[in-house]
């Protein structure tokens, strides 16, 4: 079953057409690494994805919600809005921590304000706002294990390593339960030296059947981790496919040209 759902997609910035008409789909469980050249919209069609920029035509679907119709003419409510914004998470490639607390209060700052805004909807008890914000505490120490950072929850951003960072950030999007796990080039600001921490942790998210989406210029690690690449070129999605085969015998020039760059950089 296909819990994203990409539909003729567009995008503008002024007269510079970014994006034009994209269309996939992601299934349950699945990987999907998408590559390509800088400025061929990887990223713009990633920001589409979780709403950091809005489309100008076409429609998003995570599960059973249309995140974007392009021929929606009413307003979203905040309700939806919100909605929409956790169906998906983002790990950006410069982490986007908040270098005034902990790596635990990077954790648990967006679920804690999500849980106090629905708890004073429904009038709850202070007991009750306590119990639930000890719980997140709790799902937070879990999530940073997960990730390797058992020792590191008291830390602060500027005491860690950039593939420790990238991790915490990690731990941040999954806190909240996304439908879709989207990574933008999560190693471009890496030292090649601890990149493979991350592509690891990543590599463990897929192992245990996470529905990611990956930009990347890690070509290895997209044959290895994906499902299915999607190739990027002007645009438009040039050539998608079985890792395997996309890599080993592509069908069109420019991949071919792409690829064989990347092999030589």
């Amino acid at each position: 079953m296909a819990v994203l759902e990409v539909k003729n997609i567009c995008k503008s910035f002024g007269k510079n057409k970014v994006l034009k008409g994209i269309d996939f789909e992601l299934e349950q469980g699945k990987v999907i690494s998408i590559i390509g050249s800088s400025g061929s919209g990887k990223t713009t069609l990633l920001r589409c994805i979780t709403g950091l920029e809005i489309a100008d035509s076409g429609k998003i679907t995570v599960g059973d919600r249309v995140i974007y119709d392009g021929d929606r003419k009413e307003k979203l409510s905040p309700e939806e809005k919100r909605l929409n914004q956790l169906s998906t998470g983002l790990v950006f490639q410069n982490f986007n921590l908040f270098p005034q607390y902990t790596v635990l209060r990077n954790v648990t700052l967006a679920k804690e304000l999500l849980v106090k805004e629905d708890m004073k909807k429904k009038k709850a008890s202070r007991a009750e706002l306590k119990d639930a914000l000890a719980q997140i505490e709790v799902e937070a120490k879990e999530i940073l294990k997960s990730v390797g950072l058992k020792d590191k929850m008291g830390n602060y951003p500027f005491e860690l390593s950039g593939g420790q960072q990238q991790r915490v950030a990690i731990a941040r999007a999954l806190m909240l339960s996304p439908q879709v796990l989207c990574f933008d080039e999560p190693t471009s600001a890496l030292d090649p030296e601890i990149t493979g921490e991350v592509l690891n942790v990543i590599q463990g998210l897929a192992d245990e059947g996470r529905t990611m989406l990956i930009v990347t210029h890690e070509m290895g690690f997209a044959r290895e981790v994906s499902d299915e690449v999607v190739f990027m070129d002007n645009g438009v999605i040039a050539e998608k496919g079985d890792p395997e085969e996309l890599f080993t015998n592509p069908q069109t020039q420019r991949l071919k040209d792409f690829l064989n760059a990347m092999l030589h950089a």
